[in-house]
């Protein structure tokens, strides 16, 4: 009885040693993603670093999520660092679309996969995949709630219009201002919308780095240069960060009363800042991009290269980076405003809780 006993202890110790070596699974089975987000500045990119680091996690992957604070050099390095580590795909949102073309040759010669997040890298073949929101779709919604605001179709004006565009370094901002002059051209070519500034042309309203201070800067000068008893009735802002800027410049010379209502302004992210000024009645309206789902994107095409198989698109004609036709997958953007922003960001996607943005 005792040598029986002996012999299941030593059969038990010698299956828990050999379980001890044996292989377990875990994140790092599926190997490391390399996720390189252009700042922190904006609530916007900590959503989709997070939201991407939650999808990875629970497909199986690591992920090495790094902020750049809007420094170029700053993301060349740690996107270097990521190569260096052994990522096996580089997920890059950058902040100037023109500066990664060699670093991204080392990533091409150590066979590590590439997808462009949300904008475009240019200059490179060195892309894999782009996964985004339809862009020009973007402008065309914010330019489309001004011409419905205003009542435009029906008629109405002339109104003052004044534009404002993302950082020209970012491939998106053109799409953006493209996207918006394709509704309002024709009424600025009618004189039913008047740019009093004529200021037009992304090399003349492009706002570096998406900076809300120098939109509010731009905003100050453009109202004392060219306003004094007029009234501004629109402002095409392509991002909310910018839109509270504007909005405080507007403030600052009367704006937001009764008299004075605000001009209609447009936004896009839904950042909570800009939400709680739609619920006040300030910004007008912004667009909703669900992250969550831009994620959801990404991870599927990450697991699609992994596996060997071909990713699914839904664009492969828009995207021209300069060097090739980048194959893309397009979500839907959606206009929010006071009248729904409870029904598209609270009951009917979960992003936000009422609470928060009240």
């Amino acid at each position: 009885m005792k040598t029986t006993m002996k012999m299941l202890t030593a059969s038990l110790a010698l299956a828990i040693s050999g379980m001890a070596v044996m292989p377990v699974a875990s994140a790092a089975d599926k190997g490391a993603i390399g996720i390189s987000m252009p700042t922190k500045s904006s609530m916007r990119w900590i959503a989709d670093g997070d939201n991407m680091v939650k999808v990875f996690k629970e497909r199986g992957y690591k992920t090495d999520l790094q902020f750049a604070d809007d420094d170029i050099p700053n993301q060349l390095a740690q996107v270097e660092n990521m190569i260096t580590k052994g990522a096996k795909v580089l997920v890059i949102a950058a902040i100037d679309g023109t500066t990664l073309s060699n670093v991204l040759q080392k990533a091409a010669d150590k066979g590590i996969k590439v997808i462009s997040y949300d904008r475009l890298i240019r200059g490179t073949k060195n892309i894999d995949y782009y996964a985004t929101f339809d862009n020009f779709q973007v402008g065309v919604l914010q330019a489309g709630y001004i011409e419905s605001a205003l009542k435009l179709k029906e008629g109405k004006g002339p109104f003052n219009i004044e534009l404002f565009g993302g950082s020209a370094d970012d491939n998106n901002a053109h799409f953006f201002y493209n996207g918006a002059l394709s509704v309002l051209k024709p009424y600025i070519d009618s004189g039913k919308l008047v740019v009093r500034s004529k200021q037009m042309g992304m090399e003349k309203v492009a706002t570096l780095r998406w900076d809300g201070a120098v939109a509010q800067a731009r905003m100050d000068n453009l109202l004392s240069a060219y306003y004094g008893n007029a009234r501004v009735d629109a402002v095409l802002s392509p991002y909310d960060g910018l839109s509270i800027g504007i909005l405080s410049s507007l403030k600052g010379v009367g704006y937001g009363t009764p008299k004075q209502p605000f001009p209609v302004v447009t936004g896009q992210d839904a950042e909570i800042p800009s939400v709680k000024s739609i619920i006040r009645g300030e910004q007008a309206s912004t667009v909703f991009k669900d992250t969550r789902e831009l994620a959801k994107v990404t991870a599927n095409m990450v697991d699609a290269m992994m596996s060997g198989k071909t990713p699914t698109v839904n664009d492969t004609k828009t995207y021209n980076n300069g060097v090739k036709v980048v194959p893309s997958y397009l979500l839907k953007p959606v206009t929010v405003d006071k009248a729904n922003w409870k029904q598209v960001l609270v009951t009917g996607s979960g992003y936000y809780t009422e609470a928060q943005v009240k």
